[in-house]
């Protein structure tokens, strides 16, 4: 099977096209010759074919330099974090209209229901002693109560999907080009999987009706000049809450063997590989597009992590949550191991 970039499975980085379809581009425009090119970050001119020319200005960038780090040559064309206007990306206004247009929120002439003690008990789903003796069950998460805040963490995811390009969706995609919704059969994963729980399903719905309404996970999205956009937890997580769900365009693991993208999730893996389905976010996700992960092979790379990502049969379909792993404190940034399966997603670079 040939090389793959989901986060699930990918290979090592490094293209030998890299620098090859630059320097092609260039001979025949008649620009200059790029073999002693050299990366604008560390001076060297080893790793030819991690080395990756900006289409503005031609300087070169190491993958592995570049920060936030590449794991793959970038579909189209790419620009340096001097050319790029990813540096500092223009923030969504906090107009309600435009955010609620954005998301496509459900509008309301009732005003939000107030959360009671006992209703916010019986959110967070907590059973004590039964928990400790039974299965624990995943909890919901616990919206930011005051609707300013509220709108200033849509605006940032929305200010983060508009620099990438990428459309909101927060359910998975069937586009007729690509796998159609009959293809997520969860009884074809080669090893089985594990069936969501009455109470989970229903609080997993319980999610997802609070977004609809606009009730938004407690989270935040900045960019960070080292790790590109990143999440950041705006109020304190309880561990087993669900964070939200992995969302893009559900596509046939056959169709995406030249794909360039590195954000593609294994959504299911089947026995039979060309019915192998994938998740790829790069047209159509949600904020969990910009969770980023761990480093596999530093000693406390595993220290960060504090989401965890697990899959689901969800009434007979294939489901991806990023679920909180433990507490997660006011301000913390939230990470998850992008190896969750396979191992081979190259994460040596990662901050």
């Amino acid at each position: 099977m040939a090389s793959l970039r989901k986060r699930t499975q990918a290979p090592k980085p490094g293209n030998s096209k890299i620098v090859s379809r630059k320097r092609s581009r260039s001979k025949q425009e008649g620009a200059d010759d790029y073999s002693d090119t050299r990366c604008e970050k560390c001076g060297s001119g080893q790793y030819p074919s991690e080395l990756l020319l900006c289409d503005k200005c031609d300087c070169g960038f190491h993958l592995f330099c570049l920060r936030p780090v590449l794991v793959a040559v970038p579909k189209g064309r790419w620009f340096c974090p001097s050319c790029s206007n990813l540096q500092n990306p223009t923030n969504l206004s906090l107009v309600q209209t435009k955010i609620v247009d954005f998301f496509r929120i459900q509008r309301s002439s009732q005003p939000p229901e107030k959360l009671t003690p006992e209703s916010r008990k019986k959110r967070r789903r907590t059973g004590g002693l039964v928990m400790s003796k039974r299965r624990r069950k995943l909890l919901p998460f616990i919206p930011t109560e005051d609707p300013v805040r509220r709108l200033e963490q849509m605006a940032s995811l929305a200010t983060a999907l508009n620099a990438t390009g990428t459309e909101f969706s927060n359910e998975l995609v069937y586009i007729p080009s690509m796998a159609p919704r009959s293809a997520n059969c969860s009884a074809l994963e080669r090893d089985g999987m594990q069936v969501m729980s009455k109470d989970d399903s229903e609080t997993l719905s319980l999610c997802k009706n609070m977004m609809e309404r606009g009730e938004w996970p407690p989270l935040m999205v900045v960019f960070d000049p080292r790790e590109g956009f990143t999440v950041e937890a705006d109020r304190c997580i309880r561990d087993l809450t669900i964070i939200t769900e992995y969302i893009g365009d559900v596509d046939f693991l056959k169709n995406r063997e030249h794909d360039d993208g590195d954000s593609m999730m294994t959504l299911l893996t089947a026995t039979d590989p060309s019915k192998s389905l994938v998740i790829c976010p790069d047209k159509r996700s949600n904020i969990a597009r910009f969770v980023n992960g761990i480093n596999n092979h530093i000693p406390g790379g595993k220290k960060k992590q504090n989401v965890k990502c697990l899959r689901f049969d969800v009434n007979g379909e294939c489901r991806v949550l990023l679920i909180a792993s433990r507490d997660i404190r006011k301000g913390e940034r939230l990470y998850y191991d992008y190896n969750g399966y396979e191992n081979e997603y190259p994460t040596e670079h990662f901050v």
